[in-house]
């Protein structure tokens, strides 16, 4: 969704994820009909990168967003930031009101201690190949971890009413 696969793009997912679940329990998620409050700015941390997550995965866009037919369906507006206190995403739904706020923490899935020196020498232009190699690796291994053995880890969701 996001063009690349990545720790806070997993996070993204899994908070989506979350929130429709809450909301919707058994039903099917109706994609459109969700208000997300996120509550950084848009330009604040990783907080521009998780709102396009949520875009997609929601319908909830800004005011670029699809604007509708004959009056209907429009997504436009729907996408708040600055909204609700930092580090925090608010899914509210259109139809019942019905609301949850989340906070994500990935602290407890650590990247791997090497992967600051290699990020480094990467950027630097210093890195050889095998630690372009080793960084990816590392990386995506974190991403992995995320998504398949801490995808029911309460800690890195954090969830409450609304």
């Amino acid at each position: 969704l996001a063009g690349h696969s990545c720790p806070t793009v997993a996070g993204a997912y899994l908070l989506a994820s979350r929130a429709l679940g809450r909301l919707y329990r058994s039903e099917v998620p109706r994609r459109g009909n969700f208000h997300v409050s996120c509550g950084d700015s848009l330009d604040e941390g990783v907080t521009g990168v998780i709102a396009s997550v949520l875009t997609l995965l929601t319908g909830a866009a800004g005011s670029g967003g699809f604007k509708g037919l004959a009056g209907q369906h429009s997504r436009r507006n729907l996408l708040a930031f600055g909204q609700g206190g930092g580090g925090t995403f608010t899914f509210r739904r259109l139809d019942d009101g019905s609301a949850v706020t989340l906070s994500l923490d990935l602290s407890s899935v650590p990247p791997d201690p090497r992967m600051g020196g290699l990020l480094q020498a990467l950027l630097s232009g210093e890195a050889s190949e095998a630690d372009g190699r080793d960084f990816r690796h590392l990386w995506q291994d974190r991403v992995r971890r995320i998504l398949l053995e801490h995808w029911d880890d309460p800690a890195l969701v954090h969830i409450r009413s609304a």
